[in-house]
C-alpha cells in the first residue's frame, strides 16, 4: 500500500481560509455506497434519521500560539530576539512541551516573556523544547487567553495570520475541555439552531474527549504507509458515553462519529471488545485501509489533505476507489477543502438512509 496511492491533485484555490457563515450553511456532499448528493450541513436535519445518534468531540482548543522576546545580555547591552512559541502539550512535571522559531535563539534556563505577566523559562532543549511558565491554573488560562492566537494549520497560517475572529471560528459551541492545539473540524459546521433542529428530528448526541494535537498535520514520510508511526493523542469515553453508544445500537440506530477524532477514540475503545466501552488514555491507533471497523456506521468529516492519514481513514471507511470518486467529484463542483472547508457525510452502505 503506497503513500501515492493517497495522491489527488487539489486546486489552491479551493482551500478556505475562512469558514461558512452561518456554520451551517458550509456544504455537504453526501455519500451512500456508490451515490453521491450535494447538500448542506442545514440539511442534516432532513437527512439523518429518528435514532441516529452524533458522537461529538468535546475538546476545547487552547491559544497556542505565543508570540514573545527573550532578552540577553551581551557587550553591546541588553538585546532581545522575537521568539514565536507553539504549546503542544502538558508535561508531568508541570512543562509544556512546545515547538519555538528560531530554536537556535534559545539557550537552557533564558526566560520568554509574552505579555499578560506570561513568561516561561527554557527548561529543556535536548529531545525536544520544554517551557516552565511562571504562571499555572486558572491564573496560567486567563494569561494564556489573553496573550496566545489561535494555532491555525500550516495551510491557513500560510496565507492569513490568526485574528480576533480565529477564536470563536476555529472552537466548537459545545468546546468545554481544554486541552487540544487543533479544532475537530468538521464539528464547526455546528450551531444552536442546527443542534435544536437534530434534537427535535430525534437525533442523539454523545460527547468524549479527544485532545488534537499538532501530530495531526504531521506528513507521512514513508513510502510503504503501513511503516508509519501515528502520533499519540489523549481521550476518554465515559461509562455514560458508552451506555449511550451501547444502547444506540442494541435499538438498531447508526452511531455517527462527527470527526475522524471521535472516530479513531471509538474504535480505539472497541479494539479489545468489538464495541465501545469506557476508556482513557492515549491512542496511537492507525487507520488505513483492510482496518474493520466496530462502531462507527458513518462519518462526518471534512475534505483531507492529499498523502495525510486521514485520507487514509476515510479510504478506510469507504474503499480506496470509492474515496477517489468522491475527492474527484468534490474538485469538479468547487467544494472548499480542509479546516475551514465544507463536510462530507460518508455511509459505506448505499441503503445507509432509506
Amino acid at each position: 500500500m503506497n503513500l501515492s496511492d493517497f495522491d489527488f491533485d487539489l486546486p489552491e484555490h479551493l482551500i478556505a481560509t475562512r469558514p461558512a457563515k452561518p456554520r451551517s450553511a458550509a456544504r455537504l456532499l453526501l455519500a451512500q455506497g456508490d451515490r453521491l448528493r450535494d447538500a448542506h450541513v442545514s440539511d442534516l436535519p432532513d437527512i439523518l434519521r429518528p435514532g441516529d445518534r452524533l458522537v461529538l468531540n468535546d475538546t476545547k482548543v487552547i491559544p497556542a500560539r505565543l508570540s514573545g522576546r527573550r532578552w540577553r545580555d551581551s557587550a553591546q547591552g541588553r538585546v532581545s530576539a522575537k521568539i514565536e512559541v507553539t504549546l503542544l502539550e502538558p508535561q508531568a512535571d508541570g512543562c509544556w512541551s512546545a515547538l519555538a522559531r528560531p530554536l537556535r535563539k534559545l539557550a537552557l534556563g533564558e526566560v520568554v516573556e509574552f505579555g499578560q505577566g506570561l513568561a516561561a523559562e527554557v527548561a529543556a532543549l535536548e529531545g525536544g523544547l520544554r517551557l516552565r511558565f511562571n504562571l499555572a491554573d486558572a491564573d496560567f488560562d486567563a494569561a494564556l487567553d489573553g496573550a496566545g492566537a489561535m494555532p491555525l494549520p500550516p495551510y491557513i497560517a500560510s496565507r492569513r495570520a490568526a485574528d480576533k475572529r480565529d477564536l470563536e471560528d476555529y472552537q466548537t459551541v459545545w468546546a468545554r475541555n481544554r486541552g487540544a492545539v487543533a479544532a475537530p473540524t468538521a464539528s464547526l459546521h455546528f450551531d444552536q439552531p442546527l443542534l435544536a433542529l437534530l434534537l427535535a428530528r430525534g437525533v442523539t448526541f454523545t460527547h468524549v474527549t479527544l485532545h488534537v494535537g499538532a501530530g495531526t498535520f504531521l506528513p507521512v514520510t514513508v513510502e510503504d504507509v503501513t511503516t508509519h508511526k501515528m502520533h499519540a493523542e489523549w481521550g476518554e469515553i465515559s461509562p455514560a458515553a458508552a451506555a449511550e453508544i451501547a444502547a444506540t445500537k442494541a435499538a438498531g440506530g447508526r452511531v455517527i462519529p462527527v470527526g475522524t477524532t471521535a472516530l479513531r477514540l471509538l474504535e480505539t475503545a472497541a479494539r479489545a471488545t468489538g464495541m465501545t466501552t469506557a476508556w482513557s488514555g492515549e491512542t496511537d491507533i492507525f487507520i488505513y485501509p483492510g482496518f474493520r471497523f466496530h462502531v462507527a456506521d458513518g462519518l462526518m468529516t471534512n475534505f483531507h489533505l492529499p498523502k495525510s492519514t486521514l485520507m487514509m481513514l476515510v479510504s478506510a471507511l469507504m474503499g480506496p476507489e470509492r474515496i477517489r470518486a468522491i475527492y474527484a467529484h468534490a474538485v469538479a463542483r468547487g467544494y472548499r477543502f480542509f479546516s475551514y472547508g465544507d463536510a462530507s457525510l460518508l455511509f459505506p452502505n448505499s441503503d445507509a438512509n432509506e
